[in-house]
């Protein structure tokens, strides 16, 4: 089944002007990528983004993280795309991940891991909505 999921490639990525290797391994994945924005994300923003965390103790690092450098948000396209593009992206843990995972290859650190990407199709399309509205996405 095509679905949508969301993705973000995080600070410590585009800091390293990773942003295409790290497409091409979405690419070669099989899924598409059918919007795409770079953005300095808000503290605003990256509050609600990760309002799920908010009485976490990491909460905080994690917004002036998120905040830190450009992002690059994306709707990616593809059969399966949510846990398509979490196989991809390998665990959370770069040390932990898959051979050939975004993650494995690019992440700097279990908190600088290069990439996000939506957890369920309902998160997705929540996701997705903070960003692009329907007439961003083209397939």
């Amino acid at each position: 089944m095509t679905e949508h999921t969301f993705s973000i490639i995080k600070p410590d990525a585009t800091r390293r002007n990773l942003t295409g290797k790290v497409n091409a391994v979405i690419e070669d994945a099989g899924l598409r990528i059918v919007a795409q924005r770079r953005i300095k994300m808000s503290r605003a923003q990256a509050e609600k983004f990760y309002e799920v965390h908010s009485e976490r103790p990491f909460f905080g690092e994690l917004v002036d993280f998120m905040t830190s450098a450009p992002v690059v948000v994306q709707v990616l396209e593809g059969d399966n795309a949510v846990a398509r593009y979490r196989e991809v992206m390998g665990a959370t843990n770069p040390a932990q991940a898959a051979d050939g995972t975004i993650r494995k290859l690019f992440a700097e650190s279990v908190g600088e891991n290069s990439v996000h990407g939506s957890d369920s199709l309902e998160n997705a399309q929540l996701e997705i909505a903070q960003f692009f509205s329907a007439d961003d996405i083209v397939g």
